[in-house]
């Protein structure tokens, strides 16, 4: 079934609040510019009714007291949300693939399959793990290797907040830039967060999608400063609270806290390259509005 359009709406409508309520309410939706408008995208005709009546009601998020959430006529069920990922496939497919490669890894905890993603393949004899080196890698053919780091998490809690992160950055760049952008954004920043890591913290077995993550949150950041967009204004102080755990991080202070050591430079590299991605984005965005 074909997208139906729910609104349409100039430019200069701030659509960030009601777009929040959509994805609180589980409703999938997408949001496009066209001819210099706003086009809000549903999936089918009776939900753009209700969510022009929900508009028409709540144009600003949220009604008054008592109200922060109004009944859309549509059921909220995991069926639902299920078929709302066919709006974020990229975003589902992410989070599957580390999942699947959680459970496969025992959490990280089975390293002789951790080795298959691992940017350096290794082997462990006793208490040593013995690097190969990544060029023999890749002229093996693994090209992998430059990317499916992203995938290994070592622990629950390190997949649970991952995934948390991607879920909703991963989804606001999706509806708003498209899956392939999504795809190939999350692959230039695995690319550029491992090999910062790599190249600074030399061979070692790390993971984890937190330089992807980093990176997401730089292009959202800056693209939002030079071209403001509904799907693109995070909550107030989450750059802040991002960016001094970053700064956490870099101190040292987590390792000595023996709390497990922190890929920084993958983190700062992820974050580079996302602002870097961030700023061409939001110059050619508002050079065409």
């Amino acid at each position: 079934m074909s997208a139906v359009v729910a609104l349409r709406l100039p430019l200069d409508t701030d659509l960030g609040a009601f777009v929040g309520l959509l994805l609180r309410l589980g409703v999938p939706h997408r949001v496009s510019e066209e001819s210099g408008e706003q086009v809000l995208w549903v999936p089918d005709a009776q939900l753009a009714e209700r969510v022009r009546e929900l508009y028409a009601r709540y144009p600003e998020g949220s009604g008054e007291a008592g109200e922060r959430r109004p009944p859309l006529g549509v059921a909220v069920s995991p069926a639902r949300l299920l078929a709302g990922t066919r709006n974020w496939p990229v975003t589902a497919l992410v989070l599957l693939a580390s999942l699947l490669v959680a459970l496969l890894s025992g959490f990280g905890d089975n390293l002789e399959r951790v080795a298959w993603l691992a940017f350096n393949d290794f082997r462990v004899q006793g208490d040593y793990a013995w690097f190969l080196p990544v060029t023999d890698s890749l002229a093996a053919g693994q090209w992998w290797r430059l990317f499916t780091p992203m995938l290994v998490h070592f622990g629950v809690l390190h997949l649970a907040m991952n995934s948390l992160w991607f879920w909703e950055l991963g989804r606001r760049i999706e509806a708003r830039q498209g899956s392939l952008m999504l795809l190939g954004l999350s692959l230039l920043f695995s690319l550029v967060s491992n090999l910062a890591q790599y190249l600074f913290g030399g061979p070692s077995i790390f993971g984890g999608l937190s330089g992807v993550l980093y990176g997401l949150l730089g292009h959202c950041w800056l693209f939002q400063r030079l071209a403001p967009c509904a799907h693109y204004r995070l909550p107030p102080g989450v750059v802040g609270l991002m960016l001094a755990w970053l700064l956490v991080c870099l101190s040292g202070l987590i390792g000595a806290l023996g709390l497990g050591q922190i890929a920084n430079a993958a983190h700062v590299g992820g974050l580079l390259a996302g602002c870097v991605s961030g700023m061409l984005g939001g110059l050619l965005a508002r050079r065409r509005a």
